[in-house]
């Protein structure tokens, strides 16, 4: 099948966190050094953060040493973390706080930021852009490119127009040859083209598999009575205790009367 191709310098694969921050970066990094380097972004979602749909608390610590002002540049950071607990629930009715103390380094907050992380990726695309970085958007990576050695020279974007049966339709258009001197991989956990490179070069022989789990995430709006911005909370225990399963729970307050 004839496809178009198109050639660049990098491409990345992913528009989460990781693969817009590793944009911004050699994008800022090249205009530093005063050399050309052309980026291209994919992202499967319609548009970037569309597939974004976790919450999260950010140590800004990392957007401060990729754009040191970000708050001059509106990055969406409103909700800075006033304070938090860590709940051990004994039951649907019961739980009991656990001490400051024995609270773990990585469960300590304050400081940080309530955050939207499609929001972030949002503006974080928006900064890519103003780089000079090339975003795909609605264009998912099918399959990796190798040449006769072997190495990876790019990916195949996924063919559109294709019906449920499996036959092209009339709107069928074959999918892109994306190629580039680096091809860096930001799919997420479980990333069906990050699980071939792993089987293809034989990555985790040795190393433990990975770990990963599945997140139910839900949006309520609260009574400003019991709205406390900036307030967070982690838990463990029920009802997960009563099974093998590990795991726990979080509830983040955010601004306009929502928690998460």
């Amino acid at each position: 099948m004839e496809r178009e191709s198109m050639s660049f310098d990098v491409i990345i694969v992913g528009g989460g966190p990781a693969g817009l921050s590793a944009a911004c970066q050699l994008a800022l990094l090249a205009r530093e050094q005063q050399h050309e380097l052309s980026i291209c972004l994919l992202e499967k979602g319609a548009e970037v953060g569309s597939h974004i749909l976790s919450g999260a608390v950010l140590e800004s610590r990392a957007l401060t040493e990729l754009f040191p002002d970000w708050k001059e540049r509106g990055a969406p950071l409103e909700t800075a973390v006033q304070s938090e607990d860590v709940l051990y629930l004994r039951s649907e009715k019961s739980s009991l706080r656990v001490p400051d103390l024995l609270v773990p380094a990585a469960l300590h907050n304050k400081g940080n930021h309530i955050i939207s992380l499609g929001d972030l990726c949002r503006w974080l695309a928006a900064q890519a852009e103003d780089l000079g970085v090339e975003i795909l958007a609605g264009y998912a990576a099918a399959d990796i490119l190798k040449d006769d050695s072997g190495r990876v020279t790019g990916v195949l974007t996924g063919d559109m127009g294709i019906g449920k049966d499996g036959v092209p339709t009339a709107n069928f258009t074959p999918g892109y040859a994306l190629h580039a001197t680096y091809t860096l991989f930001a799919e997420g956990s479980r990333g069906h083209l990050g699980k071939q490179l792993i089987r293809d070069y034989q990555l985790d022989q040795g190393c433990s598999p990975q770990h990963y789990a599945l997140g139910i995430k839900e949006i309520w709006e609260v009574p400003a009575a019991v709205h406390r911005p900036g307030h967070l909370i982690h838990s463990i225990g029920w009802p997960l205790s009563t099974s093998s399963t590990s795991g726990g729970g979080f509830l983040y307050h955010f601004d306009k009367q929502q928690v998460s």
